[in-house]
C-alpha cells in the first residue's frame, strides 16, 4: 500500500512538473528568451561565438519522491541554424524529495561533438557536470547527482566557470523549485532532424 501511494504521488508530481516542458516545444519566444539568458550570463556568453553549435532546453522539469525523473524538450543548432529537435529523459533512483524546473544549454566545441550528440541516442556519463548559473550559487549539478565548479550573481550577470568536457560544455539556470537529492542516473537525449 505504501509503495503504491508513493508511486502514485511521484507520477502525479512528475506530470505537473513536466507539463511546462511539453508546452515549450512550439513556443519560439521561449527558445529566444532562454538563449538570451545564457548570452547575458558571464562566461556562457562566449560559448555562442566559439562553439560549433548548441542544444537549448527552455524548461526541464525534475522531481521525485524516492524514485524520480526529469524531462525536457529542446532544439539543436549548428553554426547558428536550427537543425532539429531533442528530448531529454533522466530516471533517478536514490534519496530525493521535491521538484525543480531549470533551463539547460549544451555547447558543442566542434563538429565531432555535435555529430556525437545528434548521431544517435546520446547519454551523459557520471563524470559529466553542468555549471549552475543562479544567484548566490556555489555549486554545479552533475547529470549523475554530484557537484563541482561554481557560479555567482544573478541569471543575467553571473560569473561562471565552465569548460568543455569531451567536446561539450553544459550550463543550467534554475527557474524554480527546491529539491534535495543524492541520486544516480545520467541524462539521455534523443535527436530528431528538422
Amino acid at each position: 500500500m505504501h509503495l503504491r501511494l508513493q508511486s502514485s504521488l511521484t507520477f502525479l508530481f512528475l506530470v505537473v512538473l513536466f507539463s511546462n516542458s511539453w508546452a515549450d516545444k512550439y513556443d519560439n519566444y521561449k527558445y529566444e528568451e532562454t538563449k538570451d539568458i545564457f548570452r547575458k550570463a558571464g562566461e556562457s556568453s562566449s560559448y555562442f561565438n566559439n562553439s560549433y553549435g548548441y542544444a537549448v532546453f527552455p524548461t526541464i522539469g525534475k522531481g521525485g519522491i524516492g524514485i524520480g525523473g526529469a524531462y525536457g524538450e529542446g532544439r539543436v543548432y549548428a553554426n547558428g541554424k536550427y537543425t532539429g529537435d531533442a528530448s531529454m529523459v533522466q530516471l533517478t533512483i536514490g534519496f530525493q524529495l521535491g521538484g525543480q524546473a531549470y533551463s539547460q544549454i549544451i555547447f558543442f566545441k566542434d563538429k565531432r561533438a555535435y555529430d556525437e550528440f545528434t548521431g544517435s541516442n546520446f547519454e551523459f556519463g557520471a563524470q559529466a557536470s553542468a555549471v549552475a548559473i543562479t544567484a548566490g550559487a556555489s555549486a554545479s549539478a552533475s547529470t549523475a547527482g554530484g557537484t563541482s565548479a561554481g557560479a555567482s550573481g544573478g541569471k543575467n550577470d553571473a560569473t561562471t566557470k565552465g569548460s568543455y568536457h569531451k567536446g561539450m560544455a553544459v550550463f543550467t539556470v534554475a527557474k524554480g523549485g527546491l529539491m534535495y537529492e543524492a541520486t544516480l542516473g545520467g541524462q539521455k537525449f534523443k535527436y530528431t532532424p528538422k
